[in-house]
Order: C-alpha cells, then structure tokens, then sequence
C-alpha cells in the first residue's frame, strides 16, 4: 500500500462541527472530543477505514496508531470477521431471546480464560465493570470498592473522571490508592477491614496525560495474596488491553488471577461487545444481579467476537502486534534522537506510549501529533496508543518517514 496522500485540511470536518455543536452538547462528546486532543490539527470525522487505515470526511487517509481507541484489534473492515457478521445479520440481529452465538461464545471465553467458569455479555467496558462491582457486592455483603487512582473504568459515576452531575453519594464508598503502592492499599484494607467488597484495577497502570506504568515485581502477587486473605473479590478491568497481550486475559501476561474479569474493545474488532467472566463461587451471587440492555444479545456482535477470537489464535495476532510495536517504539526512539530530542516511551508494545522528556506543558507532544498528522499518521498526544495486526512494515517505514519531519518540527520549537 502506498503512503497517504496529500494532506486537505480539515474544511469538512470543521463544517460537520458546526452542524452538529447546534444539536449535541459539545458538538463531540467524551473522549473524541476535540477538546482533549489537538483542535484545529486534527479531523473531528471519520468516513471509512479499511486494515490499518482510516479515511476522515475530508478524504485525508492516515495510518491508525489509535484503532478507534482500542476495538480495532485486527484492523479496519476485517473480510473474516465482516464475513461472520454479514451472515448472522441476514438471519437477524435483534429478537425476543438470546441466539446460540451467545452460548458459543460464553463456551469459546471460558475455555480460553482459566480462572473463568461462567460468562455474561453488554455493550461496553463502563457495562462490565460496574456491573461486576454489584456482583463483589452482593457476594460479600459489603459496601466499599478500592480502585487505583487515576484508574480508568468507564463514565458511570462511581468511577467516572468529570464532574458533572456527580454527588458526594455516587463515591462514598469508593477510596483509591496509587499504583504500585502496595502500602497505601493494605492500609485501606486496615482501615476498612471486613467492609471491602472488592479491588478493581487494570492490569497495568494507562493513566491519560501520563506514562504508563506496568506492575512492579511483587505487586499483584501482594495485592492478590490481600485479597484472598481479607475475603475482597479481585476485578481485573481488561476492557483496553484485554486480547493484546495474551488471549487468556491480561492478567496471564502479568502473573495473577482475578476472581471476576471484564472485556470488551478488541473482542468484537469494532463491534460493540463486551463480557465479564468470573469464577464458580461468584455464579450465584452474579445471577441474584439484574443485568439487561435492549441490545446486548445482539447475535452481529457475537459472531464477530468468536471470528475475532479465531482470527487472533490462528495467526498468533498477540505475537504480531507485540513485534510491531517493539519495532515502532525503536524506530521512534532512533529518529528522536537524531535530533537531539530525548523521548519516553512506556506501556507495553502493543499498547504503546511516546512522549517528549520534560515538555511538562506538553507543547512539543501537542506539535508532534499535530504535524505527523498532517503527513498522514494519526498518534493521539495525551492518551496511549494502539498496535493492530493489519499494521504492516510498509506502514512503519511511512510512519518513520513523517515521523523524521515532525521531530523536527519540534526540534524548531527551541
């Protein structure tokens, strides 16, 4: 595939804002807002992707280091996973009852997940863990939920990151500890001793505006050891890494076991779906849980998860993006330093993350992203970024390419 083409600008993108900021609040919302990434320098809509690319509605084509913020874990328009989903939607998508895609890939998740013996599904992260959140409550009969600060778990309001429309009540029961600190956790646990219901967490730290951070030697095996002897029920959030390091779940990379697990992003390669999987002790307390959603039987999603999952095991998918994205994160580094620039790169290589040693203002990350944009490469500059398996080596060397122009377009900042 050849590299992007001239750049167009962004006329069309801007024309669809204006539009849309009279008849949706913000115009955009939530994380694609432009607000938090770079206004003016990047397009507000996409038009179509196709593997590792994407299409704004200004026909500007990049090469997606983002993946729609995590779903698209074997790119774009994938033939095998469309296929499977084409052929469920021509028998139908949405009925009074559940399909036996439902009971399929409940059996395809508890056979690839080891700790899991059961599997409910929804529609989004923020679905999963919330839910599972009731599930650690109702087994134990306790009230409070430990998370990690700056831990991200969706937008529902015990865990959501804005402000708006939240009461002292939504968060009484929820207290945070730094990542990596296992001190501060087991003195929470001290200090709420028999009123912990459960810990929930990623399994590695993705703060946005931040490196991110992996757990450090003997983290989860303390806090894992904590849990089992305080009785608190262990939630592992792997809605964003989850079938990037290891298709038996995250926590298998980093050596611990959940009680409860959720999913989503990657599952369904862009079709919204998401799961949490828990052990037997949890079955029933799960069941007592009311949990329902107008679409979240939805037979399309299914079948594309379990062609996802199949895609993912034959081509070893978590081999693929883990050597793709060494080899961005080298490339990256040696042209920073053609430049004299020193760059920090965090985050495992599937889910990598570069940012500019002390641009504490973040102007250099901001320009960076900015003008490799404009040269066709799309890299978010505040949040981690994506590695997928339709990412190729010809990407790479484009994407180096521009990336050699836009360090120095930083360089030019002083």
């Amino acid at each position: 595939m050849s590299g992007p083409a001239e750049h167009k600008g962004y006329a069309e993108s801007r024309r669809l804002f204006a539009r849309a900021s009279r008849v949706t609040p913000g115009g955009i919302y939530g994380h694609t807002s432009p607000v938090v990434a770079v206004p003016g320098d990047f397009p507000y809509y996409a038009a179509r992707g196709e593997g590792g690319r994407y299409w704004d509605a200004d026909g500007n084509e990049f090469i997606d280091f983002m993946c729609a913020y995590g779903p698209m874990v074997l790119g774009h328009h994938h033939p095998e996973v469309e296929a499977a989903a084409e052929k469920q939607r021509r028998a139908g998508d949405c009925f009074n009852h559940p399909t036996e895609a439902m009971v399929e890939l409940a059996e395809r998740l508890v056979a690839l997940v080891e700790i899991a013996d059961w599997a409910v599904f929804g529609k989004n992260g923020a679905d999963m863990t919330t839910w599972a959140g009731q599930v650690a409550r109702e087994f134990t009969g306790r009230k409070k939920i430990l998370k990690v600060r700056q831990g991200y778990h969706g937008s529902h309001a015990w865990c959501s990151p804005g402000h708006g429309g939240i009461i002292a009540e939504d968060r009484a029961h929820i207290h945070s500890f730094a990542w990596n600190d296992l001190d501060e956790f087991r003195d929470l646990v001290r200090r709420h001793r028999g009123q912990v219901a459960a810990l929930i967490a990623s399994p590695y730290h993705h703060p946005t505006f931040g490196d991110s951070a992996l757990p450090a030697p003997g983290f989860w095996a303390g806090v894992q050891e904590t849990c089992r002897h305080e009785g608190i029920v262990l939630i592992g959030d792997d809605v964003r890494a989850g079938f990037r390091l290891h298709l038996g779940g995250s926590h298998r990379h980093f050596g611990f076991e959940p009680d409860l697990v959720c999913f989503s992003k990657a599952l369904g390669n862009g079709h919204a779906i998401s799961a949490t999987l828990g052990r037997a002790e949890l079955k029933v307390a799960a069941s007592r849980v009311f949990l329902t959603g107008s679409f979240w039987h939805s037979a399309v999603a299914m079948r594309a998860a379990l062609a996802t999952l199949a895609v993912l095991e034959r081509d070893d998918g978590i081999g693929q993006m883990r050597q793709t994205g060494e080899k961005l994160r080298a490339g990256l580094q040696a042209r920073a330093q053609r430049h004299g620039l020193e760059v920090v790169c965090s985050g495992p290589p599937a889910l990598p993350f570069m940012r500019f040693a002390g641009d504490t203002d973040w102007r250099r990350q901001r320009t960076f992203c900015a003008d490799i944009a404009r040269r066709g490469v799309f890299f978010h500059p505040h949040h981690n970024w994506f590695v997928c398996t339709a990412h190729t080596d010809a990407d790479l060397a484009t994407t180096f390419d521009a990336a050699d122009a836009a360090f120095a377009a930083v360089k030019a900042l002083g």
